[in-house]
């Protein structure tokens, strides 16, 4: 069953079970880019999906990455939307990964209304001497002694939360398994495929399956939460990178192949859209807190060029009007 609920803004609901007809509801082509909430009500588990498309191109295409670093990125930013969606906050979620060796940071924001933007620092020739020994890297070969970082910046009259774990396994996915087993001690399972296509076209796809804490709600038919999670794992393994990346494969069809015996309800997706930040009265500020001297060194052919590492974007001021 796949059951999208009414809401307030009046939508219609699909529902179907025990052989009963239920009411057709032909649904448009995906979205390339958006992140889902589901739930698996007889299994008391929450999950979330996200499909990107062209926005990955547009958050990495204008700073020229090398493919190693154009991954890492799409995939840091895919990671970024999924555990940001699991959040009620509003402001700023950002995922952080620093440390030593050819990459020195990934860092992708996502605001509480979908923007989302992303940046990496790297050492070419570090990277390049590293992929010729080792093909395949691991996390730890590619940012060493490195660590991983959760902030969720509400404004400055909000209490910042943040959670910060060591980088391990294979990969940034691994890391936060890692993080949610040994800090939130939160049931958590995802699976991730993030690729570029013949064209130059990434795309990216995830689901995130959580347990809802309120376990003292499920009916005592159902089976033992343990072997809910269990069963919802196993099948979430299933899932094929083929199929997260397939632009014609809808969500609702999707969850329907992996959870059909689960009671899938699925809930509004939420648009995701690059957008960065920056603007000259933010930079502008920034100089001003310059001193003389600092401003004098910044300035080059009578003007102060600044360059936005999230979105590449230059901006050019007088240092006359400072």
């Amino acid at each position: 069953m796949i059951d999208r609920p009414e809401n307030p803004e009046g939508n219609t609901k699909q529902s179907g079970q025990n052989g009963e007809s239920a009411e057709v509801v032909s649904f448009p082509l995906p979205d390339d880019s958006h992140v889902l909430t589901f739930d698996l009500e007889r299994a008391s588990l929450r999950g979330r999906i996200v499909r990107l498309g062209p926005v990955l191109n547009n958050l990495i295409d204008p700073h020229g990455y090398p493919d190693k670093i154009s991954l890492m990125v799409a995939e840091t930013a895919t990671l970024a939307i999924l555990l940001s969606s699991m959040l009620k906050y509003e402001g700023v979620f950002i995922l952080q990964a620093q440390g030593e060796g050819p990459v020195t940071r990934l860092i992708s924001d996502v605001t509480s209304g979908g923007d989302v933007r992303a940046t990496a620092g790297y050492d070419l020739e570090k990277l390049e001497e590293l992929l010729q020994k080792t093909p395949d890297p691991q996390i730890a070969d590619l940012i060493s002694n490195g660590y991983l970082a959760f902030t969720v910046d509400q404004g400055e009259y909000m209490e910042r939360y943040q959670g910060i774990v060591e980088l391990r396994g294979k990969s940034l996915e691994d890391s936060i398994h890692h993080y949610f087993a040994q800090s939130e001690q939160i049931g958590t399972s995802i699976k991730m495929a993030v690729k570029q296509d013949g064209k130059g076209q990434w795309r990216a796809g995830a689901i995130m399956l959580q347990h809802v804490p309120e376990h003292d709600q499920i009916p005592q038919d159902y089976k033992p939460v343990p072997d809910n999670w269990n069963r919802a794992r196993i099948l979430l393994e299933t899932c094929k990178s083929e199929e997260l990346l397939d632009l014609k494969l809808h969500d609702e069809t999707l969850l329907y192949r992996l959870f059909h015996e689960e009671g899938v309800r699925v809930y509004d997706p939420q648009p995701i859209q690059k957008g960065c930040r920056c603007t000259p009265e933010k930079l502008e500020h920034i100089l001003g807190l310059l001193s003389e001297e600092d401003i004098a060194h910044a300035t080059k052919d009578g003007e102060i060029r600044m360059t936005c590492e999230f979105c590449n974007k230059d901006f050019c001021f007088d240092p006359e009007k400072l």
